[in-house]
Order: C-alpha cells, then sequence, then structure tokens
C-alpha cells in the first residue's frame, strides 16, 4: 500500500528523511543532560559559601573540567536544536525564519565558545 499521491509519485517527491534525525538528536542530548544537569546541580550545591579560590581549585580538577565542557556543549546544542523548531514552526515569512536561524545558531556557537574557553581558562590557569 502506498500512501503518496499519484502526482507525488510521478515527481518521485516524498519525505525529506530529516524530522527524524532532529526528534532523536534532540532526545538523545535531553537524556545525556539528565546525569550531567543531576551532577552540576548537586556539584554547585556543595559549593555554596565557596569562596573564589576554592571553585578555581574545584574547576582545576581535569575530571571537573571535563565534565563542565560535556554539560555546557551538551545544554547549548540542546537549546540550539528547540530554538530550530519553535523558529522553523513559528515563523513564517520565510526570510525572518532563515534569518532568525543563522542568528540563532551563531549566538549558540558563540555563547558555547565564550562559556568553553572561560572553564578551560580557569581549568589550566
Amino acid at each position: 500500500m502506498n500512501l503518496r499521491s499519484p502526482l507525488g509519485q510521478a515527481r518521485g517527491l516524498g519525505s525529506a528523511k530529516d524530522g527524524t534525525h532532529h526528534f532523536w538528536v534532540q532526545r538523545v542530548s535531553a537524556v545525556a543532560l539528565i546525569p550531567l544537569s543531576l551532577w552540576f546541580v548537586f556539584s554547585v550545591a556543595n559549593l555554596a559559601g565557596a569562596d573564589y579560590e576554592q571553585v578555581r581549585w574545584w574547576v582545576g580538577y581535569p575530571a571537573v573540567a571535563v565534565t563542565l565542557v560535556l554539560f555546557i556543549a551538551a545544554a547549548l546544542y540542546h537549546s540550539m536544536l528547540g530554538v530550530q523548531v519553535v523558529i522553523e514552526d513559528y515563523v513564517g515569512n520565510e526570510a525572518a525564519k532563515i534569518t532568525a536561524l543563522l542568528l540563532s545558531k551563531f549566538l549558540h556557537l558563540v555563547v558555547a565558545v565564550a562559556s568553553i574557553f572561560a572553564v578551560l581558562k580557569v581549568a589550566l590557569a
């Protein structure tokens, strides 16, 4: 049984097969964020009342720095995917949609690079 219209069959039109990949990548990043977010929240809670030097010392541990970088990368990638879906669903004008998507990706990239640079600067200083 074929669900495509005769015109669609004649033109060879069908699914772009892109939406499923986006859906799964967003779900995988959400699952990855569960343990990373729990680790981050409990770590920051344990640092309550710590001074700057104690936090620098904590970030200086290689395992902590790597986990912070993973958390930042996963959170911003997941955010970028979510914002992309919202823009694609709710922005009607094609030019505005493309502009918003490019701006969103650029801003997410800038925030990711700046955040990871800050973690590495503190960890390696």
